[in-house]
């Protein structure tokens, strides 16, 4: 019988990812931005990728100013071969980006929907299977995508991003089964509503599509099914992707944490 492996003290396993490369999508503003800069203060260096060069400029220099190396990788993600060309020699990737348009079904443009799987499904497979060689080659890597409730549960009106964040689920959840045997861990990390220039970016939709003024928006729509009613900061969201890259989490693989103030428990 394998005797049980000693695990560290409480409290005495900072992350430390020094020498250690992350990618992060979507890292321009809002959770991206704040997982590059969490893994950068970690001692990674981090590819931050987006398609908003001055975005990723003024990342790269807020992590130098932390004292921490953050690379600007200026990507469209709907450029598939590229993406998973960049995701080439990662030790942590963290699939982020994401879009969203707020429209019924009978309404929803083909093309934006084709839009929003490719980025934040497809992109995500690809940058994975980018990733994967180098992981498995040294026996180790984390995978962390960032998911939404919006992964477990439905909304009225987003097809597109509930489809690609639910396909997610999947995808993470396959990778954890192959990558278990070779130290790679796979999660998803399921935000409700976070503030960021995507949710404010809503605000004017939903509106529209629920007849209700916009200021009606956040209580009667975006927060009606949490117990905790405000809006989550990206900085929370980013403590949780940090959580999942250390090594209290190496048991925890092919899940979800929801970060949700209780709409799941419904």
């Amino acid at each position: 019988m394998t005797a049980p492996r000693a695990l560290p003290a409480p409290h005495a396993t900072p992350l430390d990812l020094g020498g250690r490369t992350a990618l992060v999508t979507g890292a321009a503003g809002g959770i991206g931005r704040a997982c590059a800069l969490r893994l950068a203060a970690a001692g990674a260096e981090v590819r931050a990728v987006d398609r908003d060069a001055a975005g990723l400029e003024a990342l790269a220099e807020a992590a130098r100013g932390a004292g921490g190396a953050v690379e600007p990788h200026v990507l469209d993600l709907t450029d598939l071969d590229a993406a998973e060309l960049a995701a080439a020699g990662t030790d942590v990737l963290v699939n982020n980006a994401g879009l969203q348009l707020v429209r019924p079904i009978e309404e929803f443009p083909p093309d934006v929907f084709h839009t929003v799987l490719t980025v934040m499904l497809e992109a995500p497979f690809r940058l994975i299977r980018g990733a994967l060689p180098h992981m498995y080659g040294q026996g180790w890597g984390r995978i962390v995508n960032v998911s939404s409730v919006h992964g477990l549960r439905a909304s009225a009106y987003k097809s597109a991003y509930v489809a690609a964040k639910h396909g997610l689920e999947g995808l993470s959840k396959t990778t954890a089964l192959e990558g278990a045997p070779r130290g790679v861990t796979s999660n998803c990390v399921n935000p409700a509503y976070v503030r960021t220039p995507l949710v404010e970016k809503q605000i004017a939709d939903q509106a529209r599509t629920h007849g209700i003024p916009e200021e009606r928006v956040l209580s009667e729509v975006m927060l009606r099914d949490s117990a905790v009613r405000r809006l989550i900061e990206p900085e929370e969201v980013a403590e949780a992707v940090a959580y999942l890259c250390g090594p209290q989490a190496s048991f925890v693989t092919g899940t979800s944490l929801v970060l949700d103030g209780g709409w799941t428990a419904h």
